[in-house]
């Protein structure tokens, strides 16, 4: 089982190459469909279960693991270290079939004032096409990445509370970004940010999407703007609840008319 991982992973490099031969066919369809778009843990849960459904119509090999999203995403996840065992952690997902994914807490010491996020991810291969296709068809890998964040008991406030009071400031950014959103998240939660948008007036310019950690700062790099605006703006940005669901909120943000 250790000797297949690499040719997993090599097989997901394939499906972030951008360049493809016009005359090659792909195999571009994910089929492994993950029944959430994050999970929550909490610390009194020993073991929290997330469903895997094959909507297509050949099997798949998957191969999930966990990572701490601290730059180790894309490492052999024999080596990536977490407090989570999954069970199993490659299988075989017949057409039209399930499986279901066991995460169990390790009960190693975690932060207790905060949440942790890590990232469960699931890459979905496709079987070997036959020898007559084999010269012809580019073989893809797709990977999902999910949200897992591990909540502690007792903390202040609620999770879905948390996007509104994020405090926003339109500041310069470095590089090729002249201006960025920053802002700071004081809640224990992490906030999930679907879109983020600068608005001046009748102007509505893009600012990505992300996330931000707890007790901690994110920018988020605003395009279009190449100069500081003289009149009120603010921020609207669309957060991502506990379940999936997003709400939009619209905030001031203070700018700082020396830079």
């Amino acid at each position: 089982m250790r000797h297949s991982i690499p040719k997993l992973l090599s097989a997901m490099a394939i499906a972030s190459a951008s360049i493809v031969s016009a005359s090659i066919a792909t195999t571009a369809n994910a089929t492994v469909v993950v029944s959430g778009t994050r999970l929550v843990f909490p610390a009194e849960e020993r073991e929290m279960t997330i469903k895997l459904t094959n909507d297509g119509k050949l099997p798949s090999l998957v191969q999930a693991w966990i990572d701490k999203g601290n730059g180790n995403e894309n490492e052999v996840p024999d080596k990536i270290d977490v407090p989570f065992t999954l069970m199993p952690t490659m299988f075989r997902v017949e057409p039209g079939k399930g499986q279901t994914l066991r995460v169990i807490h390790t009960n190693e010491p975690m932060a207790t004032d905060k949440e942790t996020l890590f990232w469960l991810n699931v890459l979905d291969v496709p079987p070997k096409p036959s020898a007559e296709d084999e010269r012809n068809l580019l073989q893809v890998a797709f990977r999902t990445r999910i949200k897992l964040m591990y909540r502690p008991t007792g903390l202040p406030g609620k999770a879905e509370e948390a996007p509104a009071q994020l405090k926003w400031q339109l500041t310069r950014g470095a590089g090729e970004h002249h201006y960025v959103l920053k802002t700071v998240n004081p809640t224990p939660y992490v906030v999930s940010l679907g879109s983020v948008q600068l608005k001046m007036g009748g102007t509505t310019l893009d600012a990505g999407m992300g996330h931000v950690l707890p007790g901690a700062s994110q920018t988020f790099p605003v395009k279009g703007l190449e100069s500081m605006p003289t009149a009120p703006a603010t921020v609207e940005f669309n957060s991502i609840d506990d379940w999936g669901g997003s709400k939009n909120t619209q905030m001031p943000v203070v700018t700082d008319l020396r830079q």
